[in-house]
């Protein structure tokens, strides 16, 4: 007898079971639904959200140390490490920096705030204050000098990614340094924690779809729906200039790898959707780079390039803060000239970088870019509150993809890329695609040399 075909809703049951991205798709809409018919309950779910992402956050810098740790002291050459991190350096600059131009020419072009003719007076900057603490963005010298860790300890407490980095560095270039004969032990134990930590990540991950059902609900149940009517043109705007940016970054991984961008989001689509819907890229980091290792890059391009970039690459971040200056100058009345603009672009570059972990960074950068015009009344920036939310699943996405792209691309330049492997694991012949569906089941620790 032919074997049974499963009924549908048996099949429905076993995909809601073992796939991840199911979970987190409908936990969206659940979340939607909860957050549009009851906003009241909605907004008390904030803490399933944020408990996901401490728990999260616990891991990234204690996984961060121990990818470069091992990846230093595997490739066994310093030199090709600083190579890595110089050309990062120089892609995020020149990503970066289109992504500026290309928020610039598409806010000229579509013109989001034109014929609001908002008097700024009338705007309530206290929100403003509210959610940027009243700090401000650190100066060149401060960001460089915060960087520098001040205990070995405080760096891991304070989860800063660059000092761990920098910690990391110099330990790995110290087992270099030492060899393996003087200290056998160290490399294959810092092998084994980060083998502990991915199989920790997967225990946390299981927790995913709570974490987007809670955060959808209380952006629905704070914001509702109305504000997307109200700021329509905008997001309409600053979400197709996104798309059409990540459509160049497809070409670029095309013409540096010969990959395909389609397949790798197809790769990453659990992770994608988790970061869509809780607005943090930082959420999904540690599988992230779980998967670009088991998609050919080797450990210490990963370990570097990524953590860096989310403090150096905020692609998203910069085509938001570019379309968001020139909309809040065309809804009060105030047209930019050819210099100022090109201002823009050059003040941004400074404050779009180390933006990652301050609360409020996108106000604190558009303030600093209207004060340094002149033109542009620093308060006016309230005009963005009731959107900025809105706007975080196309910054988190476009970061993220920005980022990944960026590591595949240095990878390839290094030559720290197996690009064998990396069209094996993203056409799905790999078998890698069948174990993320499980949600439950870890990666199995690869045995370590001795």
């Amino acid at each position: 007898m032919p074997p049974s075909v499963p009924s549908l809703p048996r099949r429905v049951a076993r995909l809601l079971r073992t796939s991840l991205f199911a979970q987190v798709a409908c936990a969206l809409v659940l979340g939607i639904v909860v957050g549009k018919l009851w906003p009241g309950v909605a907004t008390d779910l904030q803490p399933l959200g944020d408990g996901f992402t401490r728990l999260i956050k616990t891991i990234i810098s204690p996984l961060v140390f121990c990818v470069v740790v091992v990846g230093i002291a595997k490739a066994g050459d310093l030199k090709a490490f600083g190579r890595i991190g110089l050309k990062a350096l120089i892609w995020f600059e020149v990503a970066s920096t289109l992504a500026l131009i290309i928020g610039l020419l598409a806010a000229n072009v579509v013109q989001p705030g034109s014929g609001m003719h908002v008097d700024p007076s009338t705007l309530d900057t206290s929100a403003v204050d509210a959610k940027t603490g009243g700090g401000s963005l650190p100066t060149t010298t401060e960001f460089v000098v915060n960087a520098l860790p001040t205990s070995f300890i405080g760096a891991f407490a304070e989860n800063s990614l660059l000092q761990v980095l920098i910690l990391a560095c110099l330990v790995g270039a110290a087992l270099l340094h030492l060899g393996h004969t003087k200290v056998p032990q160290v490399l294959p134990a810092v092998e084994q924690a980060q083998e502990i930590i991915f199989a920790i990540v997967g225990f946390v991950m299981r927790l995913a779809p709570i974490a987007v059902f809670g955060a959808m609900a209380v952006l629905i149940g704070n914001y509702g729906l109305g504000v997307i009517e109200t700021y329509a043109k905008l997001i309409v705007l600053c979400y197709a200039a996104a798309a059409f940016f990540v459509a160049l970054l497809a070409v670029a991984l095309r013409l540096v790898t010969g990959l395909s961008l389609w397949k790798f989001l197809r790769y990453i689509r659990e992770e994608m959707l988790l970061a869509l819907g809780t607005a943090s890229t930082e959420a999904v980091m540690p599988r992230v780079m779980q998967k670009l290792r088991r998609a050919g890059a080797r450990d210490d391009a990963v370990g570097l390039v990524l953590p860096t970039g989310y403090s150096f690459n905020l692609d998203g971040a910069s085509l938001y803060l570019s379309i968001g200056t020139l909309f809040i100058a065309q809804a009060v009345d105030v047209d930019l000239s050819l210099g100022q603009q090109i201002t823009v672009i050059l003040v941004l570059m400074l404050t779009s970088k180390g933006m990652a972990g301050i609360p409020g960074s996108a106000f604190l950068a558009l303030s600093a870019t209207a004060s340094s015009l002149g033109a542009i009344p620093a308060g006016a920036v309230a005009l963005l509150l009731g959107v900025d939310r809105i706007m975080d699943s196309m910054r988190v996405v476009t970061n993220l993809l920005g980022n990944c792209v960026a590591v595949f691309a240095v990878s390839r330049w290094e030559g720290a890329l197996d690009l064998g492997r990396a069209k094996q694991v993203l056409d799905g012949e790999s078998g890698d695609e069948e174990e993320d569906a499980e949600v439950a089941v870890p990666e199995k620790a690869a045995p370590v040399a001795q």
